[in-house]
């Protein structure tokens, strides 16, 4: 399909050409011999029915469904049961095909719907035991009326699905239907649980980081990772609070550190094979002592990491980095149902104070940044109790996720709230040593625990697998063949026993423990002022989020940020590098040894109306830590070198310093600190900001590193005349990344070329991007010179985790090397024998700006007055599963775009795409919202896609155009506005 720059915004335009396709489509299907099944009937047959009256069993009074020409529900009941009823209805009637894939990713059933091709992928899902988890939560921790509320959902979807298979449930079913008779299940409340579990994976935080450094250091020395990892920029990019820390075991937002707490001192060894020293800081006087070790020249074991050194550390690197790379493949095989997990992905959201805004009270903004999906992963709702008491509670609108109940981000009529990922570090990769009758841990075998599991498989025979568990979580590289032969080669401490079956990996995660998230969100849903918010926030245990606050209570309102979560308190390491699981003084504190815990929910920091009038959260980091431990603790590397470690108490370490280490891993700021620098200049001299100004503010396309690099770029000597031609589109450039724009079109292609140069092609293979070839020595031929043999080695790594992404942790690395024009990062290999080789970063610059420009030849055309940034830069549409993967025509059918768009990588309008694999959008702000907290009938929203579900509904992309060009739909929410907008009403009764 072409791109499009507009189209219809109501599903009543179009709809002659929609049938017009319709028919081609059938057509073709004919052709292919499908259409003897195929008909106009088999793809309307699941079109909800929106108007009239239908009967569903269990409700206790009628429900009223008012639609507006979007499709967009708004629910009325008279009592809480039968609200969430009536929504598991709605959902199942718009989007039942995506809560039944998603229902069987969560549980490692994939296999059951789409065959043998989804065996591993189930595995590893039962591995991690997302469903088992769920289970427990449902059994154990959930509260009775959160219970309640969770089946009524359940008997609502399967009110909708009583006697409906194949096309009356969507064309995808009838797909299915065809090729495996497949019949779906009744929902359960389990069901609902386990979606949070795919939430909490896919914001899962720092793991790719870990298993990129780790595989780093096979080619890359210490100090060279440490330059690709800089440290956040305090000094330059806002964290989300300022100044506040811990006092009497509570946070206190502008509050300084009690008398006579410690810190954790950090110290760090040498690297290398000379003697060295560690050193720390962090005591109460403001210096403290921290030990190093180093690796030992005759083969003696670390204690920083307690592997052994030397030969044997080449020996466990080589194993480790065999595990990791198959672990980094599984990764990339998993479904991401939220997104990309790497660099510069994130969210927006912020809320100014009545006192700046042109209502005169706060207007809150939230943009998540998720993968593209179709339909969209939100599904937009209004829960509403026609008299709000004590058996009919809500009155909240918002947007909720499908095979779930209630308002996930929104507002009720008192409180809006949004949410971005907080990104704090809740997962470690632990190394364990195996032996047949269980793992080692402090000297002991201790037995695993062992659980059967058997996958079902469509057409095929059922699958056993084992899944064995450590003290530090299961084994996730049980799931991968390459990991069979790690034993033979991996290492042992010195004073382990015999060396036996090698290291395996195991995952410590947060979300494998059994949790009350889904109390939180029902409590969110009916919160009333900022004390009953941050109650609800309490129970938000994973994913941890930034939750930002606003209420309409007071002259101006008032305004908060609260950091959630279930982060956990390590003991020995920082979580930057796998660590050694049989040695306890690396387990978390709150882990399963049963020590101290995770963060304390009142030391976890927030904020109430700060001073500076306005907060704004964009994965940046959320407040400055006070150092806790030494980053690369815990592993061996290629060289044989180590880094050590030395803690102590935890505590505050003074005034303006958090005492806990949240992560080191943050986005690095520019997202962020470009919104404050928005705010700042509208509210500078009693200027006020409005909603329309929010929404402006959403669709800022500024490129932070384009303002860095576009003035040396422009002064770069360039002979060839078609690269000077290109190079004169930066001339007068005001950085912005319009759709239209061929000088954005040109830098990003540039800046792409400058990170392959420079870093792309110094990267090992484990992490280059799949079919990214090129000449290397030979590992173990014999010195490197003229003589040396060389190989052509390949990138593994699939497109959306490849590296380096070109995120803004990739700006800070080019920000802090740009100033060193003879760094060796800038040296590149020539391209043909008779060329110079690279030696500076102008010459890499000059050379980036040439296979740009022939690039841009290649993709646009030789005349540059075609070029637009968003010919590079489109988004295409791919419904889930069998439009990614599923017959030509059924892609064809069901997909939809591509659309041109403006925006990129970290910038406000954050439309990001890989540049280690292209141009293409992998992530994007999955729906926008602005509440006015003066009028809430004046707010406004816009989802990616459209209410249904359904290809050929008139509701399945009809917001995809008014979003790419950033509009905005309002969002009606008291009944008057409500009824003044519907076009469709169904009521439900007993």
């Amino acid at each position: 399909m072409p791109a499009k720059e507009s189209g219809p915004s109501v599903k009543k335009k179009g709809r002659r050409a929609r049938l017009l396709v319709l028919v081609l489509v059938l057509a073709l299907l004919a052709g292919l011999g499908c259409g003897a099944y195929w008909s106009v009937d088999t793809v309307r047959a699941s079109f909800p029915q929106t108007t009239g009256s239908l009967k569903v069993p269990g409700l206790t009074g009628t429900v009223d469904v008012k639609r507006d020409e979007h499709g967009i529900p708004q629910l009325y009941a008279d009592n809480d049961e039968d609200l969430f009823r009536a929504q598991g209805f709605v959902h199942a009637q718009d989007r039942f095909w995506e809560m039944d894939v998603r229902r069987h990713m969560t549980s490692g059933r994939l296999s059951e719907m789409f065959g043998s091709g989804q065996v591993e992928t189930d595995a590893f899902l039962r591995t991690l035991g997302w469903r088992q988890v769920a289970q427990e939560e449902y059994d154990k921790k959930l509260a009775p009326e959160t219970k309640k509320y969770l089946q009524a959902y359940a008997d609502g979807v399967n009110a909708w699905l009583k006697g409906k298979s194949g096309k009356d449930l969507s064309v995808e079913h009838a797909a299915l239907k065809i090729s495996n008779d497949y019949k779906p299940e009744q929902w359960t409340p389990v069901d609902s649980v386990a979606w949070l579990k795919a939430m909490a994976w896919d914001l899962r935080g720092n793991m790719q980081d870990e298993i990129d450094r780790s595989l780093m250091s096979n080619k890359l020395a210490q100090a060279q990772i440490d330059e690709l990892y800089p440290a956040y920029p305090f000094d330059r990019n806002k964290p989300i609070v300022e100044g506040g820390t811990v006092a009497g075991g509570k946070y206190a937002p502008q509050g300084t550190a009690g008398a006579g707490s410690s810190s954790t001192g950090t110290g760090t060894g040498a690297t290398g094979t000379g003697a060295g020293a560690g050193t720390g800081t962090g005591s109460t006087t403001g210096t403290g002592a921290g030990t190093g070790s180093q690796a030992t020249p005759n083969g003696g074991t670390n204690p920083a990491t307690g592997l052994a050194d030397n030969a044997s550390a080449q020996g466990a690197a080589v194993g480790l980095r065999t595990q990791l790379t198959a672990l980094s493949k599984t990764l990339d095989d998993i479904p991401a149902i939220l997104g990309p997990n790497g660099s510069g992905i994130g969210s927006n959201s912020w809320v100014v104070s009545g006192k700046y805004t042109t209502t005169g009270k706060p207007l809150l903004a939230n943009d998540p940044h998720l993968s593209p999906q179709l339909p969209s992963v939100w599904y937009q709702m209004g829960l509403h109790c026609r008299a709000v008491s004590a058996k009919c509670q809500y009155d909240v609108a918002g947007f909720t996720f499908s095979g779930m109940p209630g308002v996930v981000i929104g507002h009720n009529a008192d409180i809006a709230w949004g949410m971005t990922n907080l990104g704090a570090d809740v997962t470690d990769l632990y190394l364990e040593q195996v032996r047949p009758e269980g793992y080692v841990y402090d000297n002991k075998v201790v037995p695993f625990t062992i659980r059967e599991e058997e996958i079902k498989v469509a057409g095929g025979k059922s699958k056993k697998i084992t899944v064995r568990t450590t003290n530090n979580g299961p084994l996730i590289s049980d799931r991968s063949e390459q990991l069979e032969t790690v034993g033979s080669r991996a290492p042992v401490p010195s004073s382990a026993p015999d060396r036996g079956t090698g290291y395996a990996v195991a995952l410590r995660w947060t979300a494998l423990d059994p949790g009350k998230s889904m109390d939180a969100v029902f409590k969110l849903d009916r919160a009333k002022d900022f004390a009953s918010f941050r109650a609800a926030a309490a129970d938000f245990e994973v994913p941890s989020q930034n939750l930002i606050y606003a209420d309409n209570k007071g002259p101006s309102g008032n305004i908060g940020y609260q950091a959630p979560g279930r982060i956990p308190v390590r003991g020995q390491g920082d979580g930057r590098m796998p660590a050694p699981g049989w040695d306890p003084k690396y387990a978390w504190k709150g882990g399963r040894d049963g020590n101290a815990g995770y963060i304390p929910q009142n030391e976890l920091p927030w904020e109430l109306n700060p001073q500076r009038g306005y907060i704004v959260t964009a994965n940046q980091a959320v407040t400055e830590s006070a150092p806790a431990t030494a980053a690369g603790a815990g592993a061996a590397t290629g060289t044989g070198a180590s880094t050590g470690t030395a803690t102590g108490a935890s505590g505050p370490a003074g005034a303006g310093k958090y005492p806990y280490v949240l992560t080191t891993d943050w986005g690095y700021g520019a997202r962020s600190q470009r919104i404050n620098d928005l705010i700042e200049a509208k509210i500078k001299d009693s200027g006020k900001i409005s909603t329309d100004d929010m929404r402006t503010m959403q669709m800022d396309n500024s490129s932070e590193i384009a303002a860095l690099l576009t003035p040396m770029l422009a002064k770069i000597p360039v002979s060839d005349p078609d690269v000077r031609s290109a190079q004169k589109l930066l001339e007068g450039w005001n950085y912005t990344q319009e759709n239209d724009s061929a000088a954005a079109a040109y830098f990003n292609a540039v800046w792409r070329n400058i990170l392959k140069l420079a870093f792309g092609d110094k990267m090992p293979k484990e992490l280059r991007v799949t079919d990214s070839c090129m000449n290397v020595i030979e590992e173990g031929t014999g010195p490197n010179d003229d003589l040396a043999k060389t190989v052509r080695e390949c990138g593994t790594r699939g497109p959306d985790s490849a590296q380096p992404d070109g995120g803004d942790r990739w700006f800070e690395v080019v920000r802090r090397l740009v100033k060193d024009e003879k760094s060796p990062w800038w040296t590149a290999t020539p391209k043909t024998v008779h060329d110079k080789p690279i030696k500076t970063r102008d010459e890499l610059f000059a050379r980036a700006m040439e296979d740009a420009r022939w690039e841009l030849t290649a993709k646009l055309g030789k005349d540059q007055s075609t070029w637009s940034w968003g010919r590079l830069h489109q988004l295409t549409l791919k419904n889930q599963t069998i439009g990614k993967e599923g017959p030509g025509f059924m892609q064809w059918l069901l997909n939809r775009g591509p659309w041109n768009l403006g925006g990129g990588e970290a910038t406000v309008n954050a439309t990001g795409w890989n540049a280690s694999s292209g141009y293409d959008v992998t992530w994007v702000p999955s729906m926008r919202m602005v509440v006015n907290l003066n009028d809430l009938d004046k707010s406004r929203w816009i989802n990616l896609t459209g209410a249904s579900g359904h290809a050929y509904d008139g509701n399945y992309t009809d917001q995809t155009t008014l979003w790419a060009k950033g509009e905005l739909l309002d969002w009606p929410f008291g009944k008057d506005a409500v009824d003044k907008s519907t076009v469709d009403t169904l009521t439900l009764k007993p």
